[in-house]
């Protein structure tokens, strides 16, 4: 039942039943005796009594494997389990708690603080008067923007200080290609450079309808004057201040401070944005990998006290993200009211904690497309960086969280998926989806024709046709088998394929993904296994499930929408399913039967010359009468001509009996 976590498991979940009832802080420690982890808790034995009872999620069974002894601070109060906390997570840095390491982070166009300034794109934030515009996630269009600037501002693109090349005598090749003023040599005033830095100002502000209509007026003038490649280069200049105008949220008129709090969750990775707005700037973007244990309340409640110092006092207004675990309300009261009190201790006031749904009603206000854009984006910057990480990382956490959750013989390694598609039994297929190291390994995908279920609908039956095809197959040809087998569906479906299995000798695994509840059925088992809908585990079967079901439902309409041209040609004296399904596999569609020449059609399909030109002839009839019916259908006629019409009418009436 425990397989997996920790050898000492049974003297942990002892201590966690033998805990104090007081509210108070937990250490648990690794076999080293070092810190792994810190919790608070309002009452030490319920929470540490949690970790034991019924499934694991991701963090908790991450937490378990490692855990080797707990011990217990008892403390007054909930507040001051907030504060030793912090302050045993900032001295031992333990390695399942929040430790603040700033990621990699988006770029800002910064322009320099100097006499005679700079702009250029960097990744890092120098407090020393430079402005900075940005984070901008869209970075080819801020080189295309960098670029179009260097074209049309002649600003000094060296990269030296100021002060080392203020005295040089002569200019260099910018100069002469008109793309600087010299300012070094004294060929521009201070004056009339700071315009030009002016107006870069303006476009990085947004305030380009004035710079675009210019730059179409001039690309407008290019082409008449048929200079075809400068117009193409105002043109993309005028595509590149689009594109990146709409990515601008650095600005605006609100000029109260104010931080916006993102975060994205995976297993025990977490990654934080904070986006910080000061005097209506956006100043500057941090991003925070962390490793935490600890749910998406305590996690943020942990991360706000860590990130706030005297050396970086919050602003009058935090915004933070939904939180989309669903939570106590008690206990998200108890913990935003422990991070006013900390404010209030720490720093002499109370900023207000705003999100779309509100940490306190009172303080809750209007979210105008300001704030969103500017959420949406730190969201953006969270996500993504999780993304790099879990890729990084790699699927072998989730395929071990797996092996342990469906206690599997091995790490499935190699997950193989079927699916059945079919329509009132007609054109039954089976998908094959082969799944390495939890990535789809494309060159080993297959589909069935089914042949045993043809007229009828059985799924069971489909289900061991196409396991027995596969498997019967690999092992005659001694080729690797799957570690583990995904069924989409029930107990049934998975009963069905073990049985084929089973008289194969084949010793991998199956389980059922059943899509209504998402629950996992494994072999003859009473009750599924049910997984966090955050769990890593589940997401790769989901993944492995959905890709099965995309190639059967592809492949199932691509034989049903040939199905139609058929009719067509069996209308013709002579040519039955057989001879139809023969043409269409040679021609491929009736433009080009209509177009075939008499002879070639009588040869390539085996018909007589009569039955060609007849079949022809159909082709063409059914082409005209397709191209009638679209032009009936644009001017609004609602009519059909000839059987058409009667067809139509006899399910209307059809329709109007069973109603």
């Amino acid at each position: 039942m425990n397989e997996g976590f920790s050898e000492n498991y049974a003297s942990l979940k002892a201590a966690a039943h033998e805990a104090p009832q007081e509210p108070g802080v937990y250490i648990m420690r690794d076999r080293e005796n070092r810190i792994i982890y810190v919790g608070k808790a309002r009452v030490l034995k319920n929470r540490l009594s949690s970790y034991f009872a019924g499934e694991k999620d991701v963090k908790t069974a991450a937490l378990l494997r490692h855990a080797f002894s707990i011990e217990t601070i008892i403390v007054a109060n909930e507040y001051e389990a907030l504060l030793l906390e912090n302050t045993l997570i900032k001295q031992h840095s333990p390695k399942y708690n929040i430790n603040l390491k700033d990621g990699k982070t988006y770029p800002v166009i910064r322009i320099t603080n100097e006499k005679f300034p700079r702009v250029f794109r960097t990744r890092h934030i120098i407090e020393d008067g430079s402005r900075y515009f940005g984070p901008f996630p869209n970075i080819p269009a801020v080189d295309a923007m960098l670029a179009l600037v260097d074209k049309i501002f002649p600003l000094r693109k060296c990269k030296s200080p100021w002060k080392q090349i203020e005295k040089r005598r002569n200019p260099c090749m910018y100069y002469h290609i008109g793309r600087c003023n010299a300012p070094c040599c004294g060929k521009i005033s201070s004056g009339e450079y700071a315009v030009y830095v002016q107006r870069v100002e303006k476009l990085l502000n947004g305030e380009t309808e004035s710079l675009i209509i210019e730059l179409t007026e001039r690309m407008h003038e290019a082409a008449k004057d048929l200079k075809f490649e400068k117009a193409a280069q105002l043109r993309n200049a005028v595509k590149a201040i689009e594109e990146l105008s709409a990515d601008i949220t650095v600005v605006d008129f609100d000029h109260d401070g104010r931080d916006y709090i993102a975060w994205a969750s995976e297993s025990v990775l977490t990654t934080f944005t904070v986006f910080s707005m000061r005097g209506g700037k956006m100043t500057g973007r941090e991003l925070f990998r962390t490793k935490s244990a600890a749910d998406e309340e305590d996690s943020l409640e942990t991360f706000i006290a860590s990130y706030y110092s005297p050396d970086k006092p919050p602003p009058p207004s935090i915004f933070i993200n939904t939180i989309t675990a669903p939570l106590d309300l008690d206990r998200q009261d108890r913990n935003a009211e422990n991070l006013r009190r900390w404010f209030r201790e720490q720093f002499g006031y109370e900023p207000a904690l705003l999100s779309p749904s509100g940490l306190r009603p009172e303080d809750r206000r209007p979210e105008d497309r300001r704030h969103q854009a500017v959420m949406a984006l730190a969201r953006q910057n969270a996500g993504e960086d999780l993304r790099r990480r879990l890729k990084e990382r790699g699927a072998g956490p989730a395929l071990d969280e797996l092996m342990r959750a469906l206690s599997l013989k091995t790490r499935p390694e190699r997950i193989e998926g079927f699916d059945i598609a079919q329509l009132d039994g007609k054109h039954p297929v089976a998908s094959l989806i082969s799944f390495k190291n939890g990535a789809p390994d494309r060159k080993n995908y297959r589909y069935f024709k089914l042949r045993t279920v043809i007229g009828i609908v059985d799924d069971f039956a489909s289900m061991r046709e196409a396991v027995e095809r596969r498997y019967s197959r690999l092992i005659r040809e001694g080729k690797e088998l799957p570690d583990l087998v995904l069924i989409d569906g029930g107990i049934g479906q998975v009963n069905a394929a073990k049985g084929v299995l089973d008289e194969l000798g084949m010793d991998s695994d199956v389980v059922g993904l059943a899509k209504r509840d998402e629950e996992l059925w494994l072999p003859h088992s009473k009750e599924p296994v049910r997984l966090s809908k955050r769990s890593e585990a589940l997401k790769v079967l989901q993944f492995v499930r959905d890709e099965t079901h995309r190639f059967a439902t592809a492949l199932n309409q691509k034989l049903r929408s040939k199905d139609l041209l058929f009719p067509t040609l069996e209308s013709v004296e002579g040519i039955g399913p057989k001879r139809a399904q023969k043409i269409m596999k040679t021609y491929g569609s009736l433009e080009a039967v209509a177009a075939a020449e008499t002879a070639s059609l009588s040869e390539m399909c085996g018909i007589g010359e009569g039955a060609a030109k007849a079949v022809r002839a159909a082709a063409r009839l059914a082409l005209e009468d397709r191209k009638a019916a679209r032009r009936r259908l644009e001017q609004g006629r609602g009519k059909r001509q000839g059987r058409s019409s009667e067809t139509a009418a006899a399910l209307a009436a059809e329709a109007l009996e069973k109603r």
